[in-house]
């Protein structure tokens, strides 16, 4: 299982890997993920190869480690059955050519929607062709494969929409037990100053400038304007931290915006979803959206926007909120959520159901079926 990225590095990529290598041994699938090494904070774990690489431009918590990188430590790898490509860059090339040669099949997890992750990180190539440039790309890396996995309904439609003819499994990444362990919101709140009785917005990602930050500031900075004892809490790194940085500096709620980097999945995580009223997301650019599921499955009510991958998780309105993409109609979403307790605990409520309806161990069952398949078409087309 080759992979452009994993942890530390945190994102759904990341997590989507974690989730599936947790759960597919119990099935019998043995998993051996090649990975970037980032340095001291590279956590060691059975069948994890860290390969080497350099900072990415324009990214640098990201590492570019090279095709021929992966495609040698493929070579030195265990035999496998499938090789599951879950980036489309060095990780990609290495994988399809370690499979051809092997002649066994290939898969690949298309995470995320790159037309509009172009725009923002080659910035010297206009809109229109850096938005073309990542279609191709898509095309021509869907096509090079024996199957395609997405998470939601919502991106089959975009790769199909592309002129991606792969068959297309939809897949999304399910939630382990771990994640319906009750959080300690409490006390996560009283260790960074918020008073137990306030309002409280949490919102959970990657802040990369794709992710539709500006809105989110707009909409929340509303929020605590008219509740002047509401608070907001943003857990997260990226590129765009810098400017909520400078905005929450100068907003008049600065002092109730409080800004976190990347908390601990197990030991934290949890009890920061638990600590808020509401969960607020904006970003347009999802594949599925783990952080909604993660914040439901603490009985937490979503305010988002439904917009690819989460009309998935959104669109029947159990659990959520979806206000239409206006700063100060979502603001007025979230004051009257707010303001109404009995209508957060039945959403509460609802959020956690919509969340144990997504199992990790399902979706793995799936995948495992998945390989078994195409395991047992190559085997019948090379005895042929």
């Amino acid at each position: 299982m080759p992979s452009d990225v994993y942890f530390p590095r945190v994102n759904g990529v990341s997590t989507s890997i974690a989730t599936f290598r947790g759960e597919l041994p119990a099935l019998g699938v043995e998993v051996t993920l090649l990975a970037p090494a980032y340095g001291p904070r590279d956590a060691v774990e059975t069948d994890l190869l860290r390969l080497p690489g350099r900072p990415v431009p324009f990214d640098p918590e990201d590492r570019f480690v090279s095709p021929r990188r992966f495609r040698l430590a493929l070579a030195e790898a265990r035999p496998a059955a499938v090789v599951h490509v879950q980036t489309p860059f060095g990780a990609h090339r290495a994988g399809v050519a370690a499979a051809r040669a092997r002649g066994i099949p290939v898969v690949e997890t298309y995470h995320t929607d790159f037309e509009h992750y172009f725009e923002h990180y080659v910035p010297l190539l206009p809109t229109a062709v850096a938005r073309a440039v990542a279609r191709a790309l898509a095309r021509r890396q869907g096509n090079a494969v024996d199957q395609l996995i997405v998470p939601s309904r919502a991106m089959r439609e975009v790769l199909s929409g592309y002129g991606v003819t792969t068959p297309i499994d939809v897949l999304p990444t399910g939630l382990p037990a771990a994640a319906f362990a009750p959080g300690d919101g409490a006390r996560f709140r009283a260790e960074r100053g918020i008073p137990a009785e306030a309002p409280l917005l949490v919102h959970v990602g990657r802040l990369g400038h794709e992710k539709n930050l500006r809105f989110l500031f707009a909409a929340c900075e509303r929020v605590l304007v008219e509740r002047p004892a509401a608070h907001w809490l943003i857990a997260g790194e990226g590129p765009a931290r810098a400017e909520l940085e400078r905005r929450a500096v100068g907003s008049p709620a600065g002092a109730r915006i409080h800004r976190l980097g990347y908390l601990d999945r197990e030991l934290e995580l949890p009890s920061c979803y638990a600590a808020g009223d509401l969960f607020v997301f904006t970003s347009k650019t999802e594949t599925q959206g783990l952080v909604l599921l993660e914040a439901m499955a603490q009985g937490v009510p979503v305010v988002a926007l439904a917009e690819l991958g989460t009309r998935d998780l959104l669109d029947d309105g159990r659990g959520c909120v979806v206000p239409a993409e206006d700063a100060a109609t979502f603001a007025a979403a979230c004051v009257a959520l707010l303001d109404d307790a009995e209508r957060r605990v039945r959403l509460g409520r609802e959020a956690l159901e919509v969340a144990r309806a997504w199992s990790a161990r399902a979706g793995a069952g799936r995948l495992r079926d998945l390989y078994l398949e195409l395991a047992g078409r190559s085997r019948t087309a090379r005895s042929r």
